[in-house]
């Protein structure tokens, strides 16, 4: 298929099939009427060749009249006055027919100022008779006006109806999202209630526990283990009782199985066709995080990557991940833009930097960023550990 074509094709696929296949009828019943029925019109003789190229014309004007309501309905008008000057009296059914498909369209696709205005235009010009150059009787006049006046209210009633449906369609929508949105913040406020009772009754309690075993471990001499033990082991449930406060304050979606540390080097695989290299060294003995640490541990490191996507243009990222006795050292740092493009990049959507920082606080930890005098950005979070379980050690 030469390549001039190719457009016209892609063109042609575009259009409603509806209208295409209108269009086509109105092409077929001009042909089979010129070639067959002339006479009855007026003509001298069976075929009329010439009106077949009026019926493609016809059936054309059909096929856009959606998208061109107004161009259209001015050309069908012209095209019935080159009809009469032609000395052709009658109508024939494939114009009728297009005629009141136009006046249609008028209602259907225009709003009722307009649609109006040029649907009373066409009647009057036709009832004054300036289309076939003659006077026409009162019973024509009534015939016309109800016939294309009709045919404009079935538009009218149609585009009534489609406005209807779409006004339902929406406030369906936004009841659904209304509904939604009222679901998730019950949840939200459940789970806030839950964090606050758990706080404020279980986390009291155990740190009451906490204390008083303590206090007589201190009043035996200080070495008792099962006390020390007791110690121990209420702190450390304390500081799981806090992460996982943490996490019920969390959105919801979060609360969800979500990806740690261990998923860095996937992460880093889909931002590749970004234009930045990027590098992960890893320091330490990995440890198995807490679930709520290790999340978020995992969200700045994304940030951060996102930031340098966006801002950094074609550079080289390094992730250093250090795993130390009590805290977790995240830094990522590119040698890509300086100045007013970099400093912006904490700006971005999603968490950006007033979401690192706030992951970094719940735990405890520091965030720090900020361009580097040599050029790039860096940001640089401390997460502290209470307790972690070596990669090794897992089952």
């Amino acid at each position: 298929m030469p390549p001039v074509a190719l457009p016209m094709v892609r063109h042609f696929r575009s259009l409603p099939r509806v209208d295409v296949l209108i269009g086509g009828a109105v092409i077929a019943l001009g042909t089979l009427e010129a070639l067959t029925v002339a006479t009855s019109y007026g003509a001298t003789q069976n075929p009329q060749f010439w009106w077949v190229a009026q019926a493609v014309v016809t059936g054309v004007l059909v096929v856009y009249r959606r998208r061109f309501p107004v161009a259209v309905f001015i050309l069908m008008l012209l095209a019935q006055y080159a009809w009469h000057r032609q000395g052709n009296e009658g109508c024939p059914v494939w114009q009728l027919a297009s005629l009141l498909i136009v006046f249609h369209t008028l209602g259907a696709n225009l709003p009722l100022k307009p649609g109006a205005s040029w649907a009373v235009a066409g009647i009057l010009i036709f009832d004054s008779g300036a289309v076939d150059h003659r006077w026409l009787d009162l019973a024509e006049v009534i015939f016309l006006t109800v016939l294309f006046g009709s045919a404009y209210l079935t538009g009218l009633a149609l585009r009534g109806y489609q406005v209807r449906v779409q006004r339902m369609a929406e406030r369906a929508a936004r009841m659904e999202l209304e509904r939604e949105r009222r679901a998730a913040e019950a949840v939200a406020a459940e789970r806030t209630r839950i964090a606050r009772e758990l706080h404020d009754v279980v986390a009291h309690s155990v740190s009451m526990m906490v204390m008083r075993a303590g206090v007589l471990r201190r009043s035996l001499g200080g070495d008792n283990e099962i006390l020390s033990g007791i110690e121990q082991s209420g702190r450390e449930a304390v500081e799981e009782l806090r992460i996982m406060l943490g996490a019920l304050r969390m959105p919801q979606d979060e609360a969800l199985p979500q990806p740690g540390l261990d998923m860095v080097e996937n992460l880093i695989s889909t931002v590749g066709s970004s234009g930045l290299r990027v590098h992960l060294a890893v320091e330490g003995e990995p440890v198995r995080l807490p679930p709520g640490l290790d999340l978020s541990a995992y969200r700045i490191v994304q940030e951060a990557l996102t930031n340098a996507a966006k801002y950094a243009g074609d550079a080289d990222v390094r992730i250093t991940i250090g795993y130390f006795d009590d805290v977790v050292e995240l830094q990522i740092v590119d040698n890509g833009t300086t100045g007013p493009s970099a400093a912006g990049a904490g700006l971005s959507t999603g968490n950006g930097l007033i979401g690192m920082r706030e992951r970094a606080e719940l735990f405890g930890g520091s965030l720090e960023t900020g361009p580097l005098p040599g050029g790039g950005f860096r940001v640089h979070a401390r997460l502290p550990v209470s307790q972690g379980v070596s990669m090794s050690e897992r089952a």
